[in-house]
């Protein structure tokens, strides 16, 4: 379903999948509970950050509904999210093409969404587009690793409604 709001951006349905690691293999690592002392392998994320300082904190965000207007990417490091509290999300990606070209942006139907289950971690690879945490309702807080300066000195934004005159509005 489409339609188009007074200011001219049409806003498109795009279907919530259900996260396996599989299907979110293109743009990162789900990151679940395993056994204590498992050994290092294929489940486990593997993290960069080049010769930055890794910053681990816990962010808290409003509320911003389902639809996604401008889509994100760090260039510089992986980026790993997870609920506190173990609430439900929604997080909307795009791979990691054009990693080496600052002006690259995902093609719109590159987009996916996916429902990430309160006791689960994401991990993106460099460079994975992202909107979100993404939910509905009050304000949540959300584990936050990345780089301490990647909020100013690696935050490229595709805008959406910009760019393609399109938002996309998030549905399961």
């Amino acid at each position: 379903m489409s339609d188009a709001s007074p200011g001219g951006v049409a806003t498109r349905d795009l279907r919530i999948e259900p996260l396996t690691p599989e299907a979110f293999a293109p743009f990162g690592t789900v990151i679940a509970a395993g056994a204590d002392g498992t050994p290092f392998g294929p489940q486990d994320a593997q993290l960069e950050f080049g010769t930055g300082t890794p910053r681990f904190y816990i962010m808290r965000i409003p509320g911003r509904g389902l639809t996604v207007s401008g889509i994100t990417r760090h260039r510089a490091c992986t980026q790993t999210l997870a609920s506190v509290g173990g609430l439900p999300w929604v997080l909307a990606v795009a791979p990691p093409e054009g990693l080496d070209d600052p002006s690259a942006e995902p093609a719109l139907d590159a987009i996916r969404a996916f429902a990430i289950p309160g006791d689960v971690a994401v991990m993106l690879y460099r460079g994975s587009w992202h909107a979100g945490p993404l939910f509905e309702g009050a304000e949540r807080s959300f584990f936050n690793l990345e780089l301490a300066d990647t909020n100013t000195a690696d935050h490229q934004t595709c805008h959406l409604n910009r760019r393609d005159a399109a938002a996309l509005r998030l549905v399961a």
